[in-house]
Order: C-alpha cells, then structure tokens, then sequence
C-alpha cells in the first residue's frame, strides 16, 4: 500500500488507548484529561519519538502536568466581546470571523480556545444563517476566515455549503479556512478527492481561497503533508501557516528557521509567529516575550527572504500587537491590526521586562499612561 495515497486514520479520546504510554503514565495524566480533554489519532501519533520524554510531536498532544498550573485565563484576548451573531466574531473592520466548528483533527494542549474543550456551552453554531446575514448586512467585510476548532474536519457537504453561501455575497472577496487538519491528518484531504474539488471550486480567479495551515515543527511537515499541500496548490488554493512560538517545541531558532525555510520550499509562506496566549493551564508552553522575539531575529539569520516575511504577534484584546525591536532599555510595538481602526500602525514602547509574556505584564503606570490613547487595558 502507498501510504502517501491512503490509510484509514483512527481516532483516539482515551489516553488508554495510546499504546505506548505506560499504565503509570496514563493514570498520572488523567489527572489533566479530567480537566482538558485529549484528542488524537494514529498517524499523528506515529510521528513521536516514544523513547524521546522531550520529543516535540508528543509535547503538542500528549497531555503534561504542568497543564494544572494557576495562572491565565481562558479568554486572554476577550473573544467574547467580539461576538456579533451565534458563531462569529467582528473585531477589525474587514474581517468576520466564521466558528463553524468545536472539533479538531488533534486537540493541541496549548490550544488558545481550550475553553472550548472545557465547558458545556456552545460558540459555534450548527446554524450558520444569522452569521450569513450579519455578514450580508455588513459591506465593510470584505473576507471571512472560517476558524473553530477545525473547519476541515466538517462533513464536505456540510463544508460546501458554507461556503457556497459565503461566496453568494458579493462583498467578500477571500475565504481563509485555518486549519491543522493537514499536520494531524493529512489523508482527511488525500482520501476524499469531493473535498478538493470543493475548495477549488470556490477558489475563484480573482476571489482565492487561502488555507491558512499549523505546521508547528518541521516533522509534521511528512511526506503524506506535503502530498496534500500539493494536491489542493495544483487547483488554486493559497496557502500560507501560523504558529505560535512554543516552549520545548519550536523555541530554538535552529529549529525555528527549519520550520519556516522548509514551509516556503514547498509553497506556505508563513505568516504569522504568534505570542502563545496566557489562557489557564497554558504557562508551562509560554516564552517570554523579548526572549521571543530573540529567537525569531536568531532564527531569521538563516532564513530565505519569503520565509522571513513573517510577523511576531500577539492577538491581545485591542488587536493584534507586533513586537518590532529591543535595545538596552525598551521593547518597542506597533499595532498590526486593531479593534480602534484609528490606532492601526501606531507605534510605542515600554521598559523592558524579561519575565513578561503579554502586553499587560509589563509595568501598570506605563500601560496607565498609555490607556489613554491606545486602550491597552481593554480586555
């Protein structure tokens, strides 16, 4: 059998079921499941290193019990605050965001919405048709990014519906679906050629559609991933990736700048390098923020021009918040993206703390001070 054409992927939700982990093991880190579920399968199992403690595969999925750790919340960007209809989200002017989804491929347990693994409520919606209208309503949207959980793992139909929808309103001009779907399963586009269809056919010329991957380490990037990549390129589909800056995973520039090189060599520039968000039970993955952003600069020293094109961002409640240089004094910031449409590209500085991990740990009286005029403590 080719396993680069196809394998019956098996899921798994019980620790239990891992057969490399030890009785001991799995009866310390229940411990954790009890408070954030786990989720995984098969294959992406199978790219860890057993005999490595530290192999970073198994940092992304495998619970730790560090998890446990005060500290965070579970809304650190106040998402919650965005919500306009069931489902969506409407922070900056151009951009609605689509929660189609409560599920992923994997649950990786520095998941920034592990409230929704955690809690019994919903905030996504099986009806997705306030959303549309809100959308409709509102001509200043001009792309959608459908996000959850893990859009692909939908149904295709169900997945083709939605953007059928989306692609009836004449004011959206990109469709971005984020997704991990092709680290933790790529066969979920491999075996079922309708969904490549789908995506490309909704990949117009002069309206693309963007997959916004998570390629976190450069071993996810397996023959059978980049099978997948290119399976949906071949018929128009854009990508580019995101991820978050990990510690034990991807916090070594060397490590770094492979991930990112290895990305543009095979066509998914990176896009952004996030700033793990402090949600509760995350501390253990943080790094801090100027030790960040040594590493991404470390790590650029190597990289091709495409790959370095990526920004080192956090989503805090204003906006998201780039982190564009240190000297011996201050760390210096400017706003990517913000909530105030006013304060985009505006720039300030605060004095350096090498413990802090989020715009709101630096010191109280200079983020008072700058309240004032770009809202830092929204949130």
């Amino acid at each position: 059998m080719n396993e680069a054409k196809t394998k019956r992927v098996r899921y798994i939700k019980s620790l239990k079921k891992v057969p490399r982990l030890s009785d001991e093991e799995v009866e310390e880190l229940e411990q954790v499941t009890k408070e954030y579920a786990f989720r995984s399968n098969d294959y992406y199992l199978g790219l860890i290193d057993w005999k490595d403690k530290n192999d970073p595969i198994r940092r992304i999925v495998i619970p730790c019990l560090e998890e446990l750790t005060d500290g965070g919340n579970f809304d650190p960007s106040a998402e919650r605050r965005n919500y306009v209809a069931k489902g969506v989200q409407h922070k900056y002017v151009p951009t609605a965001l689509f929660l189609v989804s409560d599920m992923c491929g994997g649950f990786c347990r520095f998941c920034f919405r592990k409230r929704l693994f955690k809690h019994l409520e919903r905030e996504t919606s099986l009806d997705v048709s306030d959303g549309l209208e809100y959308i409709r309503q509102h001509e200043e949207i001009d792309n959608v990014l459908l996000t959850g959980g893990d859009p692909l793992v939908l149904g295709t139909k169900r997945l083709d519906h939605i953007l059928t929808e989306i692609r009836k309103i004449p004011h959206i001009k990109i469709i971005r679906i984020g997704t991990k779907v092709l680290a933790h399963n790529p066969y979920r586009v491999l075996d079922d050629p309708e969904l490549v269809r789908v995506l490309s056919k909704h990949s117009l010329p002069d309206r693309k559609m963007y997959v916004i991957t998570q390629f976190n380490h450069p071993r996810e990037l397996t023959p059978q991933a980049i099978k997948a990549v290119n399976m949906l390129r071949e018929v128009q589909v854009m990508f580019s990736n995101q991820t978050p800056v990990i510690r034990g995973l991807n916090d070594n520039p060397d490590v770094l700048a492979e991930l990112f090189n290895r990305l543009s060599y095979v066509g998914v520039p990176p896009y952004y390098l996030f700033q793990c968000r402090p949600v509760i039970g995350n501390r253990c993955y943080t790094v801090p923020l100027e030790e960040g952003y040594r590493i991404f600069e470390e790590a650029k020293k190597t990289m091709s021009g495409l790959a370095k094109r990526a920004k080192y961002v956090m989503s805090h409640a204003t906006g998201k918040v780039e982190v564009v240089g240190i000297d011996n004094e201050l760390i210096h910031f400017r706003y990517h993206q913000a909530r105030n449409e006013e304060k985009i590209g505006a720039f300030f500085s605060l004095h350096r703390d090498g413990e802090a991990r989020w715009l709101d740990d630096y010191d109280g009286e200079e983020l008072s001070t700058l309240e004032k005029t770009f809202g830092l403590a929204e949130n």
